[in-house]
């Protein structure tokens, strides 16, 4: 029984210490835990110090974009006098697609919903554009206010919205979305 009450006495002391090592054990993982979380919450505070002026930058750059596309001020922007209706329905294709490769960059800041609006709105205006010069009655011989007035006077016709008007809304609620 000597042996008995030695392993009694022994269990004693014992299982309060791992008890208490446990204990010890599991608060400071939790500690560990919170500290790893308050640590990456701070990372990513700082990094949004430093991320949102450049997305608001995208954002508004995009936003510019979208609307130099927009047919009732590219029309204005690039002037169609004195101008064949091919020359001038190619320079307006060569403004839009510059515009877009001016602003390529922007998609990294933008979520790649937004940029694929951005995107359709470019074909958009480029498929008006390009569908109005072929319906000139002769394209080779018309003019380039002919082809912007049949351009415009579609968008007036049809009570269609500027092609550019949904991606600008995806724009601002991206913005908005950001505070």
């Amino acid at each position: 029984m000597d042996s008995a009450a030695y392993l009694f006495d022994l269990l004693k002391i014992i299982l309060p210490a791992l008890i208490v090592a446990g204990a010890i054990y599991y608060l400071f993982q939790q500690f560990l835990e919170r500290e790893q979380q308050r640590r990456l919450i701070e990372m990513r505070l700082e990094a949004s110090k430093t991320t949102l002026p450049l997305r608001l930058q995208a954002l508004e750059r995009v936003t510019l974009l979208l609307e130099r596309i927009s047919p009732n001020n590219l029309l204005v922007r690039v002037s169609s006098a004195g101008l064949p209706a091919a020359d001038y329905h190619r320079l307006l294709l060569q403004e839009i697609r510059a515009e877009v490769e001016h602003n390529l960059s922007q998609q990294l800041y933008m979520q790649p919903e937004t940029w694929a609006a951005v995107k359709q709105a470019q074909e958009a205006v480029v498929n008006l554009v390009s569908t109005q010069f072929r319906s000139l009655p002769n394209p080779q011989e018309a003019r380039g206010p002919e082809l912007a007035r049949r351009v415009l006077e579609t968008l007036m016709q049809d009570n269609q919205p500027d092609p550019t008007a949904a991606a600008l809304l995806a724009v601002k609620r991206e913005a908005v979305a950001m505070f």
